[in-house]
């Protein structure tokens, strides 16, 4: 039954975007432990864009899939939808330090967006990730998450953000994941992210 609640809120999430454009934007929404080696994952994200500038807060919904290459290698695919803008990319997430509570990754990736009326953009992706456990089923973890992008026939800018953020696991294949991005430069915009990860076969 849970499971089949949890289809049915990442369909609707889907079909839940935004009635107005904004620059590409991702978000991390996991710990620094990687994916089960040949496990998969599902994750969607409503995620806000804080207004800046006396702008609106934008809304959102971001998404993650992911496969566990190895122990501690996996791979994923990022989409965001916003009215106006997709964004697709992709990332592979390498945990190359894992201690008995604290557990350090880097991710290192690409994305193109698509917007509306020109100014699309691609560009590379880069974090670096802690985490530890506090409590028994939660991890709390934080962030350095940059993005380097060039707009087609325009300029380069780069987006920073720290993010500190929590990963709650509900079940054995359910997790409730939180997180702030804190932008650190005048590119990047402010935002909170909130959903939910299934995985498969874990």
């Amino acid at each position: 039954m849970l499971k089949k609640f949890t289809i049915i809120l990442v369909a609707a999430l889907f079909l839940a975007v935004a009635a107005v454009p904004v620059s590409a934007q991702q978000v991390l929404m996991n710990s620094a432990e990687t994916i089960n080696k040949g496990n998969l994952k599902l994750a969607v994200f409503p995620t806000v864009l804080f207004g800046k500038n006396g702008g609106d807060s934008l809304w959102g919904v971001a998404s993650r899939f992911g496969y566990g290459l190895s122990s501690n290698l996996d791979i994923e695919a990022k989409a965001a939808f916003f009215k106006g803008l997709k964004y697709f990319g992709v990332d592979l997430e390498y945990w190359f330090l894992k201690g008995e509570n604290f557990n350090v990754s880097a991710a290192l990736g690409g994305h193109m967006t698509d917007v509306n009326g020109g100014g699309d953009s691609k560009g590379i992706d880069a974090a670096l990730l802690a985490s530890t456990k506090p409590a028994k089923n939660l991890e709390v973890y934080g962030g350095l998450m940059l993005a380097f992008d060039s707009i087609k026939n325009g300029n380069n800018f780069t987006m920073a953000h720290l993010v500190p953020g929590i990963e709650y696991r509900i079940s054995n294949d359910l997790d409730f994941l939180a997180e702030v991005g804190i932008g650190l430069n005048d590119n990047s915009r402010s935002y909170a992210s909130v959903g939910l990860a299934f995985y498969l076969m874990r």
